[in-house]
């Protein structure tokens, strides 16, 4: 938290500085030289910037695989801290983010799961202590999940839509998504929302970071080597696309 503290610090001069579209006139200094006045004799020839009146254009939505999988080796514990870092800092920079958990086959009737931990149309005090039901379940159907969260972000009104997601491994799910099929239709979804304007990036946390890297494409792959830097590396990147 303390980290996540100083990166909102440094990135709130920078919304204000980005996100201020009006200006006023007549200042003796400023960053604008208006021609307008110079026919004026009290030497205010310069607009300035007025201070934002709305939030960020960015809206995120953070997409956590909760296969089994996730239980080992310390990924789904760096999955929470990155849930935690992300919804503090958005939190905090007026940002609308929905957090999304999901899995497969966990009954016979149940081919997805869906576990909404926050979500801005309906924000709630309690959203951060949801985070800590984040757990490792079954399988992962991602192309599904991917298009039901894509399609809550193009009902945002921000201009930048972010959709990240959290994986330590390939799709994988009764009875028969796997392998180029599931590979397949995760492209066919990515291509089919990359073209309505939502941009994705893949946290691959796991083992099969060069079959994720082939489905996401290399400009949206990022490859977790170090876990305990996971949740401050996400958070960065989220800041990096606030000044886009």
């Amino acid at each position: 938290m303390p980290v996540v503290s100083e990166l909102v610090r440094k990135t709130m001069p920078l919304l204000i500085h980005e996100n201020s579209t009006s200006v006023s006139k007549n200042h003796l200094y400023g960053s604008h030289f208006n021609a307008d006045s110079i026919a004026k004799k009290d030497f205010r020839y310069f607009t300035k910037k007025l201070p934002p009146d709305e939030s960020p254009s960015l809206v995120v939505a953070l997409r956590i695989d909760e296969s089994a999988s996730m239980s080992a080796f310390g990924r789904l514990e760096a999955a929470k801290c990155a849930a935690i870092a992300v919804y503090e800092f958005c939190e905090w920079c007026k940002i609308p983010i929905i957090i999304y958990g999901d899995t497969a086959d966990r009954s016979s009737l149940e081919q997805m799961s869906l576990y909404a931990y926050c979500d801005f149309v309906h924000l709630e005090q309690d959203d951060r202590f949801r985070l800590m039901n984040i757990k490792g379940r079954s399988n992962n159907r991602d192309g599904m999940a991917i298009r039901i969260l894509a399609e809550k972000l193009l009902m945002a009104k921000e201009q930048t839509k972010l959709m990240i997601s959290i994986s330590d491994g390939q799709p994988k799910a009764m009875p028969d998504y796997s392998g180029d099929v599931a590979i397949s239709d995760m492209q066919m979804v990515l291509k089919e929302y990359r073209r309505k304007g939502i941009t994705f990036l893949a946290a691959a946390i796991g083992q099969d970071k060069d079959t994720i890297c082939d489905i996401y494409g290399k400009e949206s792959f990022l490859d977790i080597t170090d876990l305990s830097q996971f949740p401050i590396q996400l958070v960065k990147i989220i800041a990096r696309y606030l000044s886009r």
